[in-house]
């Protein structure tokens, strides 16, 4: 008798399974692999939402608030000497920019570039017609099943990394996946970047907290990838926010300019509020955003230019009741929309969207909201997205269940993506002349060639027979994404990484960590 068709009972000897076939097919399907699927390039149509007149005004009008209005430049003589010598106005901390030139500036920003990953086949393309999906960016506080709300730490970083390496749908690291509040302010992003360098081979973001921090970024890619590769090629991406209305803060422009001297790739976005920091309206918020893009822009292109950057807009709407900022709203999905076709119209690749939600919890009101807000980004041309897997509550919680049930769904999104195979195996002519009338498909030849990557599976949510489900606990989405991160993270394998170079990471965070006292505010 073969081995594979034995098993032992409790109680003593052998008993006879069913052989071969089955029990392959179950080992094949719960056994531990590394999925990761290549970028998304669209092969379906950019939504427009914006005619050709509403393009004209919205365009006409921005160059109207740069030249008349301007925008600040805080506590940055050098901005304001380069902008000078540009030909700007420049009265105080105010800067007001000639009708056209900022737009010619922008010109010299390519419109695709490549980051590169420590593992090759990890290497995204952005801008054109793709499409790069990123986790959540940013919050204090985690949530998960067991231990609810709470602030975040460097554990729980690290998580958050390694569930995005092992999620077949994300192709980018992405940065501050949580704020780890356990290390200090100061040196926390040492530990975060050799995180995303260690746990993950995919592409990543630096730092932009503080100037020292984005060079520190720089300094640990040039150990990672060698100094001569980062010299002439993108291997960060970073979020550079624009501090609405029509203010730049020397904070970001500080890591702007570190990052665009070094040619490595920085998102230049507006974080826009509606109501709160731009108009009600949606033409004005418009105007407003395309105007903060087409100055922040032109400005990394006056520190280097042909330094990679990407117009980015993120932007929500407000609750007139609460104050409180709202999403997956229609305003919204119109704004990111319209930015869309503004970002192509310079030729330039466009971030915005994410799975964003108000919810405090991974339930109805999220996935509705995030649902929402990711139709949007898939549909309105998107290149990077960031946030789109784990956000909950505003922006303020990363929740590793909201985490692998967002990071499950992007798997739609690639197939939405790919549109209609019109090939000979996409219109089956054997298979309908095989099948005939009154008959089913379910075992025709063309069935059985195509049915495992025919339709798009969850790994996540629950198809099972009613009785099946009640049987197994009743578990809801939350449960279900609460089993899905154990086993993930049971089942985690580090990447390889040169033993050199992992070593020469932990000396120079080391020797940066043991040059000042630790600072937590």
């Amino acid at each position: 008798m073969n081995q594979n068709t034995v098993e032992r009972q409790a109680g003593g000897g052998p008993r006879r399974t069913r052989g071969g076939g089955g029990a392959a097919r179950r080992a094949e399907r719960t056994a531990p692999r590394l999925e990761a699927a290549r970028f998304i390039t669209r092969k379906i149509p950019d939504f427009e939402i914006l005619d050709a007149e509403a393009i004209e005004i919205i365009e006409h009008n921005a160059e109207t608030v740069l030249e008349e209005i301007g925008v600040n430049f805080v506590d940055n003589p050098a901005a304001l000497a380069r902008w000078r010598e540009a030909g700007a106005d420049i009265t105080g901390e105010r800067v007001r920019i000639p009708r056209g030139l900022a737009r010619k500036l922008c010109a010299t920003a390519p419109s695709q570039y490549t980051q590169h990953a420590r593992n090759p086949q990890r290497n995204v393309e952005i801008g054109g017609r793709n499409l790069v999906l990123a986790p959540v960016y940013g919050p204090p506080f985690v949530r998960d099943y067991d231990g609810g709300r709470r602030y975040a730490t460097m554990a729980d970083f690290e998580k958050f990394v390694k569930l995005t390496y092992l999620s077949k749908w994300l192709h980018h690291s992405g940065g501050t996946v949580c704020e780890p509040t356990d290390v200090a302010v100061n040196k926390r992003h040492l530990d975060m970047l050799y995180a995303h360098m260690r746990w993950s081979d995919k592409p990543f973001m630096g730092s932009v907290t503080e100037k020292s921090r984005a060079v520190d970024s720089v300094k640990m890619c040039e150990i990672l990838f060698g100094k001569e590769f980062v010299a002439g090629n993108p291997v960060m991406t970073s979020l550079i926010n624009i501090n609405s209305p029509l203010t730049f803060d020397s904070i970001m422009m500080d890591a702007l300019e570190v990052y665009a001297e070094a040619g490595q790739g920085c998102i230049v976005s507006p974080f826009i509020v509606g109501g709160a920091m731009a108009p009600v309206s949606v033409a004005a918020t418009l105007t407003q955003l395309l105007a903060e893009v087409l100055a922040g822009i032109a400005y990394s292109q006056l520190v280097r230019q042909g330094a990679p950057v990407i117009f980015g807009a993120f932007v929500t709407s407000i609750d007139m009741n609460s104050g409180a900022p709202t999403f997956g709203t229609p305003e919204a999905s119109k704004i990111l929309y319209g930015a869309g076709q503004l970002a192509r119209r310079l030729n330039l690749p466009f971030r915005s969207g994410g799975a964003l939600c108000g919810s405090k919890l991974p339930d109805a009101q999220a996935a509705y909201e995030s649902a929402n807000t990711l139709n949007a980004m898939l549909l309105g041309g998107v290149n990077f997205c960031l946030h789109a897997a784990g956000w909950l509550e505003g922006g303020l919680v990363s929740s590793f269940e909201k985490f692998v049930l967002d990071a499950d769904q992007l798997g739609i999104l690639h197939s939405i993506a790919e549109g209609v195979d019109i090939s000979e195996n996409g219109q089956a002519m054997d298979a309908i002349r095989e099948v005939g009338p009154g008959s089913h498909y379910l075992g025709c030849a063309h069935t059985q060639a195509n049915f495992k990557d025919a339709f798009w599976r969850t790994r996540v949510l629950d198809y099972k027979p009613f009785e099946q489900w009640a049987e197994e606990g009743g578990r809801d989405s939350t449960q279900l994404a609460h089993v899905r991160v154990e086993r993930m993270l049971s089942e985690y394998v580090a990447p390889e990484i040169d033993p050199g170079i992992d070593e020469a990471l932990l000396a120079y965070i080391a020797e940066r960590k043991a040059a000042e006292p630790d600072a937590f505010v």
